[in-house]
């Protein structure tokens, strides 16, 4: 496969969801980063502005084993994995898979459950399996969890702890349309038959494909001394109590040679990672102030424009 191959697969796939979910290209590109890079989403935005809709429509396009989850404060770890029941026909024990055993998974309302049922999707998402009554079953290839969350209400919720956090490959939000999308989703009939009409854009084997693809996009020295500047800048900046850990490090440079790939190119420059280091670095630094994730995201901005750029031929 082609580079630009590559780009015209995100661009199909960008363009089924964003007949769903209007205006919203860039976020959608950045799940599609996502996915291709084994990584899960966190989409944090106040409530009715498509959360759900938009990652129903990506499952859609991709074409993937999809089950949707809704948390409450009464689900069990054992919603998730599956349990262990007897069979009274044959007299044994048997395994009865639980809705994680799918290609994606939306998560959806993700805080409002208990700390205990959020730690069982840590396994899932950090080693691709899942341990029950001490056997250990392998998650399906791939493997996906978007989950959502409201960050402006806190009655009956239980907020992520940072290490599930930083299990998140991105974090990412809507926001609000613009006035002109927002009057054409509210004056079409049915969004909800244009999300049935979805088709999947891209085949199992293209996506295998492109996985494969974007790990062999060059990184020059200086491109990556610049995302170093950026991750150890986090770490020093007084006004957070953590940085970056090195696995953000590692989550920046997959999402930068993604990004890369996504335009057609075969080698990435700073403008790459300028484009994805908000979305995967801002939830992974704690802040003094306890800012919310929008103001930590601005301040990561303020402070990357301190940062020099490379600016030396670097393909």
């Amino acid at each position: 496969m082609e580079y630009s191959h590559f780009k015209e697969h995100t661009d199909r796939v960008v363009e089924s969801c964003s007949r769903v979910i209007v205006g919203k290209e860039e976020t959608v590109r950045l799940i599609f980063i996502s996915f291709l890079c084994s990584g899960h989403v966190l989409l944090e935005d106040v409530p009715g502005t498509g959360k759900t809709m938009l990652l129903k429509a990506f499952a859609r396009t991709v074409g993937s084993g999809f089950k949707r989850i809704q948390f409450t404060p009464d689900l069990l770890p054992s919603d998730l994995t599956g349990i262990n029941f007897y069979n009274q026909k044959t007299g044994e024990f048997q395994f009865r898979e639980g809705p994680l055993f799918t290609n994606i998974v939306l998560a959806d309302e993700i805080n409002r459950a208990t700390p205990r049922t959020q730690s069982s999707l840590l396994e899932a998402m950090e080693e691709s399996q899942i341990t029950v009554d001490g056997v250990t079953y392998p998650m399906a290839e791939p493997f996906f969890v978007m989950a959502t969350q409201n960050p402006v209400e806190s009655y009956g919720t239980f907020p992520l702890p940072e290490a599930q956090l930083d299990r998140f490959f991105m974090r990412l939000s809507l926001g609000y349309m613009t006035r002109e999308q927002e009057m054409e989703v509210v004056s079409r009939p049915s969004t909800a038959d244009i999300l049935n009409s979805l088709e999947p854009v891209v085949s199992q084997e293209v996506i295998q494909e492109m996985k494969e693809l974007y790990t062999k996009v060059r990184v020059q020295k200086d491109v990556l001394g610049y995302m170093m500047d950026i991750v150890e800048k986090t770490r020093t900046e007084s006004r957070f109590v953590t940085g970056v850990s090195t696995r953000g490090a590692i989550a920046l440079y997959k999402a930068s040679q993604a990004m890369a790939a996504s335009l057609g190119r075969d080698f990435v420059i700073p403008e790459d990672v300028k484009a994805a280091a908000p979305w995967v670095l801002s939830h992974r630094i704690i802040s003094r102030g306890g800012e919310s994730f929008e103001d930590a995201r601005k301040y990561l901005g303020q402070i990357m424009e301190d940062i020099p750029v490379p600016m030396e031929n670097l393909r």
